[in-house]
């Protein structure tokens, strides 16, 4: 799950840069996705799983739901950190052109 979030989040990345030519070119914005961010967030991501399974012990209810959204915000905060659409001219809502209106852009 962890893997599968972190490859996602760094995927939409690396489609919002590009789409609004943030960084130095897409080698460079690929590298950087590839061989820092994508193990890091993954790393994170992993950490953040086992500490919320570990804090909620053994409720079934609880477990499943708490770890979805516990992912998800953690990843949502990633891309938020990282996410420079704001600043560039062919961004101006700070947003992608094909990024959905219903779902706010993750930068705060």
């Amino acid at each position: 799950m962890a893997l599968v979030l972190a490859v996602s989040t760094a995927a939409l990345l690396g489609r919002s840069w590009n789409a609004c030519d943030v960084g130095v070119n897409n080698a460079a914005n690929s590298g950087f996705l590839l061989w820092l961010f994508l193990p890091g967030l993954w790393t994170v991501l992993l950490l953040t799983w086992l500490t919320t399974g570990t804090l909620l012990g053994h409720r079934p209810r609880l477990h499943a739901p708490a770890l979805t959204v516990t992912l998800l915000a953690v990843a949502w905060c990633a891309l938020s950190i990282f996410w420079e659409g704001a600043t560039t001219p062919p961004c101006p809502g700070g947003a992608p052109p094909w990024w959905p209106g219903f779902i706010p852009a993750p930068g705060f």
